[in-house]
Parts: structure tokens; C-alpha cells; sequence
């Protein structure tokens, strides 16, 4: 089990198994490079941004939507840091369809407007709650849906990718956070977020 804060030598993972890390074809191997620069995952903050913070989640999770206004708060606050935003749909269908369709919105310059508004929401969703969420977001449903079918192969080999990473990471559940050479399992508050980014800048203390 691995326990918080845990020191995960990302790099080292890559050299066990370099062929398969490239690729991250099935075989667990980690691709740091993928991990915090996956061209096909979203990224809010600062886009040049000197640390790179990562998120698992999942919009039925009730810690990550919690989590969510500490994370915005703290991203207002460091305008050096750049958050990659890694959907697992660990929550089932409805969660995998939420990812489809804030993915699929993304082909239409509309991800950040369909992210807050399933962060907002509460608790458990349905396939409608989702709709009626994002439609009342300004998010065109149709339009989403439409993204997502003209970007499938794309949006559907990403969430793979985040899958296998989250499990070569040894997470659990939602939320979870990598920064630097550090894995972080759970909700984090602002001051725990704002070390592990201090940690992921100045590694050396």
C-alpha cells in the first residue's frame, strides 16, 4: 500500500523497462513524460508554468469536487503552476460518460466551462443530471457528444492512458495528485497542496 506522500522515482520507473515506458502499451511501465505532458490531456493554470501538478478524478467523487475550489484557489494564487487534469471514470458509466462529454467539449474550446459546472455539482449524478448540468452551463450536449465522436479514438486512448497510470501509480481511488518525484492519495487542503508544489519546485529543500 503506498501511504501519502509517498516517494515515487518516476524516472527510475521509465529506466526498468525503457522500450515499454515509451509506449505504456499494457504493460504498467511509466512514461514520466506522459504522466505530466500527455499532449491529449487537458491542462488549466499557467500553460509554461515551471511545476506541474496532475489530478486523477472522477465528477461523482465527492473529495475531488470538494477539493476542486482549493485547487482553483491556489492556482489564482501560484501563477507558475500548470495542472494537467486527468479524468478516471472510476465511478462507473455515468462518470465515463461526463469524461466523454467534457473531452468531447474540449474539441469545441468549451472544456473549461463543462469542468466547472460538473465540479459544482453534488453528490451521485445521473445521465441526466449531467445533461441538464452542462446544458444550463451554456454546454451544448449535442455539440459535446458530437466532439467526442469526431475525437474518439483520441479521447478513448487517453482515458486508457490515465487508467494505467493512476494503477502503475498505486492509486486507489479519487482524488490523487502527482508533483515532482511525490504521489499524493486523497483530498489535499491548501496548505498541503501549496508544500507539495514548494516540494516539486525546490526538490532539494
Amino acid at each position: 500500500m503506498i501511504d501519502r506522500r509517498n516517494f515515487l522515482i518516476l524516472s527510475g520507473a521509465a529506466m526498468v523497462l525503457p522500450a515499454a515506458a515509451k509506449a505504456e502499451a499494457g504493460t504498467g511501465a511509466l512514461d514520466p513524460q506522459m504522466v505530466f505532458h500527455d499532449p491529449d490531456a487537458p491542462a488549466l493554470g499557467n500553460p509554461q508554468g515551471d511545476v506541474t501538478l496532475v489530478e486523477f478524478f472522477d465528477y461523482q467523487c465527492p473529495f475531488c469536487k470538494k477539493n476542486h475550489p482549493v485547487l482553483e484557489e491556489v492556482m489564482a494564487e501560484d501563477r507558475g503552476l500548470r495542472v494537467v487534469m486527468k479524468d478516471w471514470p472510476v465511478f462507473g458509466p455515468v462518470s465515463l460518460r461526463a469524461a466523454r462529454l467534457v473531452l468531447g467539449a474540449q474539441e469545441n474550446g468549451a472544456y473549461a466551462t463543462a469542468l466547472e459546472a460538473l465540479m459544482a455539482t453534488k453528490g451521485r449524478l445521473s445521465d441526466a443530471q449531467v445533461d441538464k448540468t452542462l446544458n444550463a452551463a451554456g454546454v451544448s450536449v449535442p455539440k459535446a457528444q458530437a466532439g467526442y465522436q469526431s475525437a474518439r479514438q483520441k479521447i478513448d486512448a487517453v482515458l486508457a492512458r490515465n487508467d494505467r497510470q493512476a494503477s502503475g501509480l498505486g492509486l486507489f481511488g479519487t482524488p490523487g495528485f502527482v508533483a515532482g518525484r511525490m504521489i499524493y492519495p486523497g483530498a489535499l487542503d491548501k496548505a498541503a497542496l501549496t508544500e507539495a508544489i514548494r516540494v516539486a519546485r525546490h526538490p532539494q529543500g
